[in-house]
């Protein structure tokens, strides 16, 4: 969803004219050996997967289909090579268009509402997951695969090989949409900095603990204030223990409702979301959303949520930049590179390559990173068992309006882009992986050490502690709007976390009561609760909690390389 690093991109096109090289084995054997290496199949069966491919497309030669993603380096590798390669594989036409997140939203609810056809198959985020499956305008591929287009489904898919397979499942059990791409968001810190033993004996004698990764958030509160404000320079350069950004703009929301509440420990325990409380503080019964506000039983304006959204307040007027309160998530995203900032609680993984590249103050001479990324701290409201932080999963998706025969084609394209003859290389350019076999692979272990960690946390047990926005939040494009606007307002002081939650938990209820009213979601749609006192609900077991009497608990580190050493005993141990 990078929105989060290229939210102004243009569209772009990639056509494929009568002048490309029609369907045969050759092409496929001239692509696997230019181009799809390594893999994570032999040679032998990659050629047998592209031969399934030429013989499921003999319908389709010669149609022409259009696809559409948002604009981040794996789909401009998909538009650029992928595209080309299926044309000249299989003899269907792709045109790709690139273009920024909110549009292809914008387009597929005009899609959604309209019944045209404006593209035969969309890479959008698996937050939608809950939209999708209330509004019956996306084809069950579970359904799909099994029924109308088994005919077209690759045998060699291996559907249990997507770590992101759950974030397109439904209350049903149903798979609705196909992770494409992914990438979390991790704590990211100065490796270099934490290994200095002045700056570890200074830390020690202040805060009486090990200067090291953060488990909770009193621990990064304190890290930032350490170097924000006792080491104050490094080599002369002006340092800050805290990064983030804070103008009044769209991504402003994306700061929270990915999963930014859930980190501090509002919601209830359960993965890939909270049930039946999620991280937006949306309650469910069964699939049917009964409230987000405390009233109703939800968590949006709960303790846990005021205090997150207070935290991000203060940090970012005490410990950042000071032009970082200006900035939108696009300008904020490449200062830790510059090599001002000692860590950011907030930091996507689709960053690293930028953050890796040869020359950056952050990297050294011999080209390895000088900072590494580990697991999210988490604030005093957080239990074992709860999603730890956000993950996005850019996923293929059918709509019923396309017409069968195009739907068919562009799901072969679909699956192209994500086989396993083509994943493994796909992985290494964008480093958005989503097949377990690719992390996994030697090529990658190879590679681990210019990578910063993110090999190491996508082998790890611990992945499965951060996830997309759920099924509890019925319709994503009207609700995240709501977000930055009351955010915004609490940045800016005209009103106080708790009243800006209030406000937000509020306009969700009233979105919803209008769904519920409308009754167009089925029998998963909302039906609200009705308001009863706050303290009810604070009695009752799990979400909402109740104010704790000290949220500044115990600051707690732990070793990064201990960190590390205790996944790989644990991948060992499977």
């Amino acid at each position: 969803m990078m929105r989060r690093s290229l939210a102004a991109a243009t569209a772009m096109l990639v056509v494929l004219g009568p002048g490309s090289a029609w369907a045969d084995m050759e092409a496929a054997k001239r692509w696997i050996e230019s181009e799809f290496q390594p893999s994570t199949l032999s040679k032998e069966d990659q050629l047998k997967e592209m031969e399934w491919f030429i013989k499921a497309a003999e319908p389709f030669k010669g149609m022409d289909i259009k696809v559409v993603s948002e604009t981040i380096t794996t789909h401009e590798y998909e538009a650029k090579t992928l595209a080309r390669a299926f044309t000249e594989i299989t003899g269907i036409k792709v045109t790709h268009d690139l273009i920024g997140e909110g549009d292809v939203i914008e387009k597929l609810q005009t899609q959604m509402q309209s019944g045209q056809n404006i593209y035969d198959a969309w890479v959008n985020d698996s937050d939608l997951i809950g939209t999708h499956i209330r509004y019956d305008q996306v084809v069950p591929l579970s359904d799909w695969m099994e029924g109308t287009g088994k005919d077209v489904t690759n045998p060699m898919l291996d559907i249990q090989d997507f770590m992101g397979i759950s974030f397109t499942t439904g209350p049903d059990g149903k798979i609705y949409q196909l992770p494409n791409q992914q990438f979390a968001n991790l704590y990211w810190f100065r490796y270099d900095w934490f290994s200095d033993p002045d700056l570890q004996a200074r830390f020690k004698e202040k805060y009486g603990y090990d200067l090291g990764v953060p488990v909770n958030w009193s621990a990064y509160e304190d890290i930032a204030d350490f170097f924000t404000n006792d080491v104050k320079e490094i080599n002369g350069q002006r340092v800050y223990g805290h990064m983030d950004y804070g103008k009044k703009d769209p991504s402003l929301g994306w700061r929270f409702t990915d999963a930014w509440l859930s980190m501090a420990g509002a919601g209830d325990k359960g993965l890939p979301n909270g049930k039946p409380v999620d991280e937006w503080g949306i309650r469910v019964d069964g699939c049917r959303p009964v409230g987000s506000s405390v009233e109703r039983g939800g968590d949006t304006n709960g303790p846990a949520a005021v205090f997150a959204l207070t935290k991000y307040i203060d940090w970012l007027k005490q410990y950042a930049p000071p032009e970082a309160a200006g900035m939108t998530f696009s300008e904020a995203g490449p200062v830790p590179a510059q090599g001002n900032v000692a860590q950011q609680i907030f930091w996507y993984t689709a960053f690293t390559a930028d953050m890796a590249k040869d020359g950056l103050p952050v990297v050294d001479d011999s080209g390895n990173p000088k900072w590494r990324m580990a697991p999210s701290p988490h604030g005093p409201y957080w239990e074992e068992g709860m999603k730890l932080g956000y993950q996005d999963a850019g996923s293929w998706t059918l709509l019923k309006s396309t017409p069968e025969a195009r739907r068919k084609a562009a799901w072969l394209y679909a699956q192209f882009t994500v086989a396993k003859s083509v994943s493994l290389k796909k992985t290494h350019v964008g480093l958005t992986p989503i097949r377990d076999s690719d992390i996994r692979h030697e090529s990658f272990t190879e590679r681990a050490p210019k990578l910063g960690g993110l090999v190491e946390f996508y082998r790890s047990p611990a992945r499965v502690l951060w996830t997309p926005t759920g099924t509890n939040v019925p319709d994503y494009p009207k609700l995240a709007q709501l977000w930055w606007q009351n955010v915004a307002q609490a940045v800016t002081g005209e009103v106080t976390p708790q009243q800006a939650m209030d406000t937000l938990a509020k306009q969700q209820d009233d979105v919803m009561a209008r769904l519920e009213r409308a009754g167009i979601q089925g029998e998963c749609g909302p039906k609200l609760n009705e308001p009863r006192d706050a303290q009810y609900w604070f009695d009752q077991p799990g979400a909402p909690k109740p104010k704790l009497a000290n949220e500044k608990e115990q600051g707690q580190t732990v070793s990064y390389d201990e960190l590390v050493k205790s996944w790989q005993d644990a991948n060992a141990a499977n």
